[in-house]
This record gives C-alpha cells, structure tokens and sequence, in this order.
C-alpha cells in the first residue's frame, strides 16, 4: 500500500509517500532495516542482536519515503486485547526535526483504527517522550534502561 503526502512548510512542494510491507522478503522491508541499523545500530550502538530480533516476521513495516529515498521507519506488532505495539520508530538524522515522524507515526494511527485496535502502546527513549506527547501518547511507567538507554512505555487510546 502506498499513501502519498503532499507538504509546503516555508519552502518547496515535498512529496513523500509511505509504504509498509507485511514481510520480511520485500524491499520496503529492507530499506527499513537499512534505517535502523544506521540509526540504531550505528548512531546509537545498539547491538544488532538486539535490533533484529524474533518479531520481525509477524509485524508491519513503514517506510516514509522523499522519491526513492527512504527517511523514515517503524514497525507495528500486533497484540491481545485490541492494542498494537509501536516499534523501531526511526528518522534519518538530516530531517529530524521537520515533522517527518509525526506525518509518518499519524499514518500508522490511521492504519491500526482501520485494522480495529483500540490502543497503540510503544516504549519511547526518554528525549522522544515529548515527540510522542505531543501526538496523544501517556507515560504508563516508570524509567527503565533498555540497549543502554533510558525508556519510558507510553500508551494512546485511538
């Protein structure tokens, strides 16, 4: 599924579009991974056997993307009870700042009420917690270290 977004802040027309994948075989899938490692791996040492791990295969995978070149990512795992975990939400360092994230987690909040969840629960690295704020997401616990870095769970009611 692609959805396209059209956006002027100040400046030229930017079309991005988004697309997600429900496999691990695609290239949307893989242009997810190669985020994340950058971001994740790489700017933020967290161990790859970490980053990837047994949940791969049963979540959906967002790509935002400016042409051809992907910006943004995150993932989706379905849980019990009507909720969807929020995962791997990454933006590429050179456009943080510029509202990609929140174009692309909007979408995902579309996606999961489209799909029937009543809840989208996630755990935020403690600078991001304002990001989630600002889009509906509580804190619902305590800090905790995960990879090294201080999280928080957050929860949003859709």
């Amino acid at each position: 599924m692609i959805v396209n977004i059209f956006i002027t802040i100040g400046g030229p027309l930017m079309i991005y579009h988004i697309e997600h994948t429900d496999t691990i075989i695609s290239p949307v899938y893989q242009d997810a991974l190669a985020l994340r490692k950058t971001i994740f791996v790489e700017e933020q040492n967290v161990p790859l056997s970490i980053e990837i791990d047994a949940y791969e295969k049963h979540c959906r995978h967002f790509v935002l993307y400016h042409d051809e070149t992907p910006l943004a990512t995150c993932r989706s795992l379905p849980l019990d009870n009507g909720q969807l975990k929020l995962q791997r939400m990454a933006v590429k360092k050179a456009y943080r700042g510029q509202h990609i994230g929140s174009y692309l987690l909007n979408h995902v909040i579309e996606d999961a009420q489209n799909e029937g969840y009543q809840s989208i629960i996630l755990g935020a690295q403690e600078h991001a917690v304002p990001f989630y704020q600002a889009l509906g997401f509580n804190i619902c616990s305590e800090r905790y270290m995960d990879a090294n870095i201080p999280h928080f769970d957050m929860k949003k009611e859709i």
